[in-house]
């Protein structure tokens, strides 16, 4: 048996840790002195905490962590795995587009002294939008739940028998933005009106044209809200996104292209 300071030493974790860890039930002492409060551990329990501080590395919370040691099908803990690692290559990769953009901003700052170059360099034009077939969900949705949804509408296109005109966007309701869950309509445009769940009525818009990844479309909101007001145009109805070029294109998120769109009128 290995006394709590001796398991702290030999795993390289601290004694506040391992108290925390037994709290949870996720790492519980062999045996407790009655006396004392001694904690005691087995050596077969070293196994255990280099596994759980191998996972924590892996990025998985510890509740997370407690649910996974209590997996015993192997293409469960498999499949957890996969998923995990999925998310760490898209958190590198949104890593690399931030170093790039902060790259980018350093090199327009020292070359300008303007710190907030990166919103002017938007242009902002008004445009008629054509009349849109769509097919569409409207729910409460988090901004990483887009492509389920998109799957169930491009599930539907074979069994309806309609044909996708290239359009993909997403429409926002809320009045104010939650990226866990805003009311939000996802949509892909068809050629047949008939077989349409709603049709996009042409309306005037003030537009502009993002290129980069989805973290930084506020700066495109932004540069378009400062223009309505500054030109004594209001909203008429809820802005929306039309995604011209995207990962679904072979392109690093730098290459990618989002129109962003505000349905206005004269004031």
């Amino acid at each position: 048996m290995l006394q709590i300071g001796e398991f702290s030493r030999i795993c390289q974790v601290s004694i506040k840790t391992l108290h925390h860890y037994d709290k949870m039930g996720l790492l519980v002492p062999a045996q407790v002195d009655r006396l004392t409060g001694y904690r005691y551990y087995e050596t077969q329990q070293i196994d255990r905490m280099i596994y759980i501080q191998r996972l924590k590395r892996y990025g998985f919370s510890l509740e997370e962590i407690q649910h996974l040691l209590s997996v015993s099908d192997k293409n469960e803990l498999a499949g957890e795995l996969r998923r995990q690692k999925d998310r760490l290559k898209y958190e590198q990769q949104e890593r690399a587009v931030i170093l790039n953009e902060l790259q980018t901003h350093i090199s327009v700052f020292e070359r300008t002294g303007d710190i907030m170059t990166y919103q002017k360099g938007y242009t902002i034009e008004i445009k008629e939008t054509p009349q849109m077939n769509v097919l569409s969900v409207r729910t409460q949705m988090g901004v990483d739940e887009f492509g389920k949804y998109y799957g169930t509408l491009y599930e539907r296109v074979p069994k309806e028998h309609v044909t996708p005109n290239g359009v993909t966007g997403a429409k926002y309701y809320d009045e104010e933005f939650n990226q866990e869950s805003s009311d939000v309509e996802v949509f892909i445009g068809i050629r047949e009106k008939e077989k349409a769940d709603a049709v996009m009525e042409p309306c005037e818009c003030a537009m502009t044209v993002h290129r980069g990844g989805y973290s930084t479309l506020s700066e495109a909101y932004g540069a378009v809200v400062s223009w309505i007001i500054e030109n004594g145009y209001e909203y008429a109805g809820a802005p929306f996104e039309l995604y011209i070029k995207t990962h679904f294109d072979s392109l690093s998120p730098e290459d990618w292209v989002t129109e962003v769109y505000f349905p206005i009128r004269k004031k």
